[in-house]
C-alpha cells in the first residue's frame, strides 16, 4: 500500500504498527456496527489493502453458543482433521463497514497512529535522558521557556532557569535533559540551564580527550550563570589534563562559556593529595600552606596577605565553590593572621 509507505516515510511509523493500528481499528469499527466482536478478527493485508473479517468458534460436541461455538460435524465437514477442543476460524461477510464504520476506523486508526508516534518520540528522547539537546525558544509561557525540540517540546521551569538569562523567542539554547514523563498529551521533556550536568556534557563534547577517556572529569561544583570550577585528571602521563580543556588560546572552553553566556569557568588539576587539591581548587589565588584535619575534614589555609581577598572571593563564591569541589571545610587566611 503505497500510503503506508509514504507515512512509513514521512513519519518514521513501521509499516507493521501501521499494519496493527489497522486491525485494530477495523476491528473497533465491526464491534460498533454489530454490537459485538468478542470471537472475531480482522485482518489487513498491507500489500493489496484486502480486509478480511475472520470468526473464530471452538469445536465441541453439542452447541449451545452459535456464535461461539460449531459441532464437530460441522467441523470436520470443512476438514476432516478437526477434533473436540479446536477452534476454527473462516471468513464472514463483511458487511456493514459502511460509511459510520468507516469513520469510526479513520478515527481510531489517527489515535493509534498519535499513540504511536508519542511512543517512539517518548522512546527517542528517554534515551537522551542525561544528554544534552539544542532547541529553539518557541515562547515564554507563565515563567515556563518552551523549546522546539524537532518531533518534540521541552520545558524549562523557572528552577530551571538562569536568573541572570533573557530567553527570548528564536533564541537557540543547549539544555540538559533532566526527566522525560509519559503523559496522556505525549511525552514532557523537562530541560535545565542548571544542571551540572550541563556542563559536564559540554565539555564533553568540546573536548576530544575527554569523550576519548584520555582526560577525566573528577568533579564540578557550579553557581549557575556565575562561575563554575571544574577537576580534572590525565589518564596518561603524556597528558596536560588543563590544556585539552582550555585549548589552544582558551578556544575551547570559550566556546563552553559562550553557551553558557559568560559563566566564569575555572579548569582545577585533580590530585588525590587533599593539600594540593585544595590548594589547586582556590585558583586563582596562590597558597602557602595547606593543613588537613580527616576528623573534623577541615582544611586550614594560609594564603599571602594580598591574596586573601582572591581566595575568598567576592561574597566567597571562590572559596565556597571550592569546598563544594573538594569535600572539605576551608578555613582561609593570611599569612598575618596566621603568626598572630
Amino acid at each position: 500500500m503505497s500510503a503506508l509507505s509514504q507515512i512509513e516515510r514521512e513519519r518514521g511509523i513501521p509499516k507493521e504498527d501501521l499494519i496493527e493500528a489497522m486491525e485494530a481499528a477495523l476491528l473497533s469499527a465491526y464491534r460498533k456496527h454489530y454490537g459485538s466482536a468478542e470471537n472475531v478478527r480482522v485482518q489487513f493485508d498491507g500489500t493489496t489493502g484486502n480486509i478480511r473479517v475472520l470468526s473464530r468458534r471452538q469445536v465441541v460436541d453439542k452447541v449451545t453458543d452459535p456464535v461461539k461455538e460449531i459441532s464437530i460435524d460441522e467441523a470436520r465437514a470443512k476438514h476432516p482433521g478437526y477434533q473436540v477442543g479446536d477452534y476454527v476460524e473462516e471468513e464472514i461477510a463483511a458487511q456493514g463497514f459502511g460509511r459510520i464504520a468507516a469513520q469510526t476506523a479513520k478515527q481510531v486508526v489517527m489515535q493509534k497512529l498519535r499513540d504511536i508516534e508519542r511512543d517512539m518520540v517518548y522512546e527517542e528522547f528517554a534515551e537522551r535522558q542525561g544528554d544534552v539537546v539544542t532547541g529553539q525558544v518557541i515562547r515564554v509561557d507563565r515563567g515556563i521557556v518552551i523549546v522546539d525540540l524537532g518531533r518534540a517540546e521541552g520545558f524549562i521551569f523557572p528552577q530551571e532557569q538562569v536568573r541572570s538569562e533573557q530567553y527570548r523567542e528564536r533564541d537557540r539554547i543547549k539544555a540538559y535533559v533532566v526527566e522525560v514523563k509519559k503523559t496522556p498529551k505525549g511525552p514532557q521533556i523537562l530541560l535545565s540551564r542548571t544542571h551540572p550536568g550541563l556542563l559536564k556534557r559540554l565539555l564533553e563534547l568540546e573536548v576530544p580527550e575527554i569523550r576519548d577517556g584520555i582526560v577525566e572529569i573528577m568533579g564540578l561544583a557550579r553557581e549557575p550563570g556565575s562561575r563554575s570550577k571544574v577537576a580534572v585528571k590525565a589518564n596518561l602521563p603524556e597528558v596536560d589534563a588543563l590544556g585539552a580543556c582550555v585549548g589552544p588560546r582558551g578556544s575551547r572552553v570559550q566556546v563552553i562559556v559562550q553557551e553558557l553566556r559568560g559563566e566564569r569557568i575555572d579548569i582545577i588539576e585533580w590530585n588525590e593529595d587533599p593539600e594540593i587539591f585544595v590548594a589547586n581548587a582556590l585558583s586563582p589565588a596562590r597558597v602557602v600552606g595547606v593543613e588537613i584535619d580527616p576528623t573534623s575534614r577541615v582544611a586550614r589555609v594560609i594564603v599571602p596577605d594580598n591574596q586573601l581577598s582572591l581566595a575568598i572571593g567576592r561574597d566567597g563564591q571562590n572559596a565556597r565553590l571550592a569546598a563544594k569541589l573538594t569535600g572539605w571545610k576551608i578555613d582561609i587566611r593570611s599569612e598575618r593572621d596566621a603568626l598572630r
